[in-house]
């Protein structure tokens, strides 16, 4: 095994809210036997959580946790958060990209871990041996994640080595589906970190690198180095760095798989106008990389607006976009209009909310007044598809919570339906709002078992959509489960390497294997193999424990009703698929 190496990434630093200490300690122990990333924050979480905890309690933990070719390999720039989610109550993991992995690393620490409850608004300086508490009562309050960015950038040092993590208004009044943002343009999306930081009254994070370390083998980590740099850059890649994800907006829509107005269809009339090749045309400004990858997927357009209180002054704004929040706040709203979609991802940026699950919950809003469900009354707004103005007051309504109906909104979507009804269109997976893609039954059987539930908990889409392109039938229920798990457990490799999933068609078994040899490590492909599914399998055994049946599972009537690429899906063949999925896990 990788001696060395290990010992530079095997320091977890503990600190304790509540106290206000903190302390380093060497866990080689989970490093070799679990590797790093999830592998290692599933355990730390097994420690740290009881199963009975509350999610906006003291008892819960957050958990950061890079890997052993964080820094060190192309495209290895992901950080992996666990914590108990506050939407559903069960294990969850969110990953963000940015400056977050490296300045981690090479900060000294493979995992950080986050106890207990401030009594004052607090935000930490975390340094190389150190940390610092610092008071921040004067950032309590400031609703833009971005503005709070800003000013922990001019108070604190570290400029160019340093990630700053950070929650708007929307963690500290605990919407559910509160994100952290991570720079500016990443963030931690899914699953409501962003209420989890809000109710340990942590502002944010300022993690400041200035360590350096030495490869075991110089020569063939070179080699390989060159090698990966070499395929990163390649067609694999290529989509990423041109279109982004946004390519996604008009290919999903000539399958009938892009959901509009709240998935009663997979076809948007107004998808040319919000595509990634529109955007590219008419706004892109630039493109951003996280540290360590050479892809530069992040797009950021540019919108000009005239200053309200000055004529003809003028201020320009940077606003980074993916397919997701373009699903989310642009198709699945019914809204055509390239700048008020934009101004809409702007604004869920400002107040920290996860873009997805916001998209989803005001989608569900619109079809709820529109069939009587809830009115003006409720809602304070009359809800129109495509009205992003009125929909702009909506998203700052979720936030500041004037009356009953939002802050019930603020819960999340199956919330909300079980309080006013329309649970049949209120489209959530084990209480969270799904990612965008509505391309068959594989695709929602991995969105229900999953994790992160996020589009590439398994990448299933895929197997719907090569199904659709090879015309082959779909496999059983127990066949389908078992890619799904195939896939997905190779996967907790990746993430415990941590690697974007974007290089997941670069990083294949051999290639690992190779780079973890270069670092002294000695694994086999059928030993990496296995890592995973247990890794998988602890992870799933956690939920179990913490009370989740797939089985018992609510799946939204919506999706029985819509047409997808693969025609109806069929509900005996989606509840017999996530039967056998109970059944396996409980196997082992």
């Amino acid at each position: 095994m990788a001696g060395e190496w290990i010992n530079m990434l095997s320091k977890v630093l503990y600190i304790d809210l509540t106290k206000k200490r903190y302390w380093i300690e060497d866990r080689r122990d989970l490093f070799e036997r679990w590797l790093g990333g999830i592998g290692v924050a599933t355990q730390l979480y097994k420690e740290e959580v009881s199963r009975r905890a509350d999610p906006l309690g003291p008892e819960n933990v957050i958990i950061l946790s890079v890997g052993p070719l964080t820094g060190v390999f192309p495209m290895a720039s992901k950080t992996v958060a666990v914590f108990k989610s506050p939407l559903n109550g069960f294990f969850a993991e969110s990953h963000a990209g940015g400056r977050s992995a490296s300045a981690i690393r090479f900060a000294g620490y493979g995992a950080i871990v986050i106890r207990g409850v401030s009594e004052r608004p607090v935000y930490l300086i975390i340094e190389p041996g150190r940390v610092r508490f610092r008071d921040a009562g004067a950032l309590w309050g400031v609703r833009s994640a971005e503005t709070v960015g800003r000013i922990l950038r001019e108070v604190t040092g570290g400029a160019g080595v340093r990630s700053i993590l950070r929650i708007g208004g929307a963690g500290e009044k605990l919407v559910r589906y509160a994100m952290v943002m991570v720079e500016t343009f990443r963030h931690f999306g899914r699953m409501g970190l962003g209420a989890v930081f809000g109710s340990k009254k942590l502002k944010g994070l300022v993690i400041i690198a200035g360590r350096n370390y030495r490869i075991p083998n110089t020569r063939k980590y070179l080699e390989l180095y060159q090698k990966i740099f070499k395929l990163t850059m390649g067609p694999g890649t290529r989509k990423y760095h041109d279109l982004g994800t946004a390519e996604n907006v008009a290919a999903l829509n000539a399958i009938g798989a892009l959901p509009t107005r709240n998935f009663s269809s997979g076809r948007f009339e107004s998808a040319s106008e919000i595509s990634g090749e529109k955007l590219v045309e008419t706004v892109l400004a630039r493109r951003v990389a996280c540290s360590a990858c050479p892809v530069a997927c992040i797009h950021l357009a540019a919108i000009r607006e005239e200053y309200e209180t000055e004529p003809f002054m003028y201020k320009t704004e940077f606003i980074s976009y993916d397919y997701e929040p373009i699903y989310a706040l642009g198709s699945n709203l019914g809204i055509g209009d390239r700048i008020g979609m934009l101004k809409l991802l702007k604004a869920v940026e400002d107040w920290g909310l996860d873009a997805i699950s916001t998209g989803v919950v005001l989608a569900w809003a619109t079809e709820a007044q529109e069939k009587g469900l809830i009115t003006k009354d409720e809602t304070l707004l009359d809800l129109r598809w495509g009205d992003w103005k009125t929909y702009l007051k909506a998203i700052q309504y979720i936030v500041q919570q004037p009356n009953e109906f939002y802050k019930v909104l603020a819960l999340g979507v199956e919330e909300a339906s079980k309080r006013y009804g329309g649970a049949d269109f209120a489209l959530a997976f084990n209480k969270v709002e799904p990612a965008g893609y509505l391309t068959g039954p594989l695709y929602f059987i991995s969105l229900a078992i999953g994790s992160r539930h996020s589009h590439l908990d398994a990448g299933a889409y895929s197997l719907d959509q090569k199904l659709l392109s090879t015309g082959a039938s779909l496999p059983s229920p127990k066949e389908a489960v078992e890619r799904i798990v195939e896939e997905e457990a190779w996967r907790q490799i990746l993430s415990s390497l941590v690697i974007c999933f974007f290089a997941r068609g670069v990083y294949k078994a051999d290639l690992v294997a190779a780079t973890l040899d270069s670092l002294g490590y000695s694994y086999s492909e059928d030993e990496l193999k296995k890592l995973g599914r247990e890794i998988y399998l602890e992870k799933q055994k956690l939920k179990r424990e913490e009370g989740f049946s797939a089985k018992n599972l609510s799946i939204p009537g919506r999706l029985y009703q819509v047409d997808t690429p693969l025609g109806k899906i069929d509900r005996r063949y989606v509840e017999e698929a996530l039967a056998y999925f109970d059944q396996l896990i409980k196997e082992g």
